[in-house]
């Protein structure tokens, strides 16, 4: 069996961490996979780019163009929204020809437009298609918040403005996605129950097969180590105990790190004496600008691709703080779990899914900074911490191992490919 996976980027970004290491998997399983992607960023033999071309980055532009101009001339949220109006048709490549099965997951900011989605379906070949957000059943969000108007058909979209109107570019585009899908199949998969509930009101994908499946992680990269060693080659404090926030980029307002510095500042008021004991972990880019802002010492680590360093400072930390306000199935996660430091995030997505509350981690409620505060400090004096640790690599092993996701992949493949027939 061949596979081609399909995503904008290779490693920048939780879908492209995630299609890549699905790819690594299912060669791992016997099946012969290769993943298609505009940006290249590794060696990977078994990592395919676009052709180089001037088009690409125009492709990227123009779509930026028109949004730009259906905002109003507003900048601010330009990359919330995605319209694949241009792409390059991935069907004359040879990769394309010799695939069995085309897995489609994140194709955004210029990798495939609407038409080359289209041609795609036309080959006849079967087509998975992850969903790693809720662009594939809206018309052109990433994530719909209250928005409900994708259960029937877009229109008025909260991102375009007020006085967007009833057939405005959302609306456009969510005909266009519908005449896309009519009359063909496609097997969608949700990371997450919760974006397989949101995806089941969609308008769009009524009568498609839906499936959950959770991403892969290699659990043996990811494992619990010595977490003194971790610190040493990290160079972090030893006499602290660390918390640990992290993201690509540290200041987007999405990841919800003002709650975060709330709920420091009300552990900073209510226990005094922890500002002799704990410390921030902040990785990701823009790490340093967060350094003002705790009551606690900050130990800002830059981005990296690594995912050895990334072990390495998951193990490092006591525990790891997601106040994410937009999430599905965060990769930082199930890492930082497979690693044996238990998580608190807020009780959104897919997140609820995968911290079982108080048993591997915390679930606190949305947008509350005092409950992410009672959270952290229920965690980090928690009577059984290691209980907590241990109980968060079994379910880290248990739900999102390469082997066990890699199966229910092969298992779906193989149902698609004689449904084809």
């Amino acid at each position: 069996m061949r596979v081609l996976l399909v995503n904008t980027s290779e490693r920048i970004g939780g879908a492209a961490v995630a299609a890549s290491r699905l790819m690594q998997a299912l060669n791992r399983h016997g099946v012969k996979a290769k993943l298609l992607v505009r940006d290249k960023q590794t060696d990977s033999l078994s990592v395919v780019p676009l052709p180089r071309s001037w088009r690409l980055r125009w492709h990227f532009l123009w779509e930026r163009m028109v949004i730009w101009v259906n905002r109003r001339l507003q900048r601010q949220g330009l990359f919330e929204v995605d319209i694949a109006n241009a792409g390059t048709d991935i069907t004359t490549l040879p990769e394309f020809r010799e695939a069995d099965i085309i897995h489609l997951h994140w194709i955004n900011q210029g990798m495939l437009s609407i038409g080359d989605i289209r041609r795609i379906l036309a080959s006849g070949k079967p087509v998975v298609w992850t969903m790693h957000d809720m662009w594939p059943c809206t018309a052109i969000c990433h994530h719909a918040r209250q928005c409900e108007h994708y259960h029937t058909e877009c229109h008025d979209c909260p991102y375009l403005g007020r006085g967007a109107g009833r057939h405005d570019l959302s609306t456009r585009l969510f005909r266009r996605k519908r005449q896309l899908l009519q009359g063909r199949r496609v097997h969608f998969v949700a990371c997450s129950r919760w974006l397989q509930q949101q995806a089941s009101l969609s308008a769009l994908l009524q009568g498609q097969p839906l499936s959950v499946i959770p991403n892969p992680l290699d659990t043996h990269l990811f494992a619990p180590g010595p977490k003194a060693e971790a610190r040493t080659r990290l160079s972090l404090p030893h006499d602290r105990r660390l918390l640990l926030f992290g993201s690509v980029k540290t200041t987007d307002p999405r990841k919800g790190v003002d709650y975060l510095v709330e709920a420091c500042r009300l552990l900073a008021r209510d226990y005094p004496e922890w500002s002799q004991c704990l410390g921030i972990v902040v990785a990701g880019s823009h790490s340093e600008a967060l350094q003002g802002l705790f009551p606690f010492p900050v130990y800002p680590l830059p981005f990296t691709t690594s995912e050895a360093r990334m072990a390495d400072i998951y193990r490092a930390a006591d525990l790891f703080v997601t106040p994410s306000l937009e999430e599905n199935l965060p990769n930082t996660l199930m890492e930082s779990m497979a690693c044996g430091t238990p998580c608190v995030g807020f009780h959104v997505g897919g997140i609820p899914e995968m911290i079982d509350h108080e048993a591997n981690g915390y679930v606190a409620r949305y947008r509350d900074a005092a409950d992410l505060a009672a959270g952290i400090y229920r965690v980090l004096t928690h009577p059984d911490y290691e209980g907590l640790c241990t109980r968060a690599v079994h379910k880290a092993v248990s739900h999102y191992s390469e082997d066990v996701v890699a199966r229910r992949f092969i298992e779906l493949y193989q149902s698609v490919s004689h449904s084809s027939c």
